[in-house]
């Protein structure tokens, strides 16, 4: 099932301007960047769609968090066997021409749980005051746009089984580690790790099969 956009018009407008903007800001060079992503497509897939789902989707993702993350790949702040040795490579021109190219591209999506997706909604629209877990509105948009200025990633049609997997590592405090295994930060996952520990495992499965929906 994938998630349809009910908006005004006003907000629509705004949207817009959102999946807009990451192009905007990029300072490489989209063209560029298309052909050294060529590499890239064995795991991310033609234009940063991926096929296999423990792979990201880059496409449509924005230019502040791509540049972050490969910057912390090539440092070795995010330790990660395959990433590594490919992002160590990378000078900064090449990470801004693959930020820009990829931040350019259209997300395909997948399909959302039929039976689990509405929980899934509930939760990303409105967190759980009980629980202290705010919307994931606040930082990823009402259809996962993200917040390309605050570097708040995209998140709409991202795979379930990826999603479910960074959750997962962010609660164990193990998304962001070095290659001793010592823990290093990126910008804004501190609040990630704060919030992913107060969610449980049906929480996780309902938010990824509503991510994996959503457009």
């Amino acid at each position: 099932m994938r998630i349809a956009k009910h908006l005004a018009p006003a907000l629509a407008a705004l949207l817009a301007f959102v999946v807009t903007a990451p192009a905007a800001q990029a300072k490489g060079n989209a063209e560029a960047g298309a052909t050294k992503a060529a590499v890239c497509t064995a795991c991310h897939g033609p234009n940063g769609n991926s096929a296999n789902p423990e792979w990201p989707v880059l496409a449509g993702q924005n230019v502040a968090y791509i540049t972050e993350q490969l910057k912390l790949f090539r440092a070795g702040h995010r330790n990660n066997a395959i990433m590594y040795p490919l992002a160590v490579a990378l000078s900064d021109e090449d990470i801004d021409d693959l930020s820009a190219y990829f931040s350019r591209q259209t997300p395909t999506g997948g399909e959302a749980d039929a039976a689990t997706w509405q929980a899934g909604a509930a939760l990303y629209r409105a967190g759980d005051r009980k629980r202290n877990i705010p919307s994931c509105t606040s930082c990823h948009g009402p259809v996962g746009l993200g917040n390309p200025g605050s570097g708040y990633p995209a998140l709409r049609g991202q795979h379930a089984t990826y999603t479910t997997k960074q959750l997962s590592d962010y609660a164990a405090e193990a998304r962001y580690l070095d290659q001793t295994g010592a823990k290093t930060k990126s910008k804004n996952g501190h609040m990630m790790t704060s919030i992913a520990k107060r969610l449980s495992a049906d929480d996780v499965k309902n938010l990824a099969s509503y991510i994996q929906g959503l457009r």
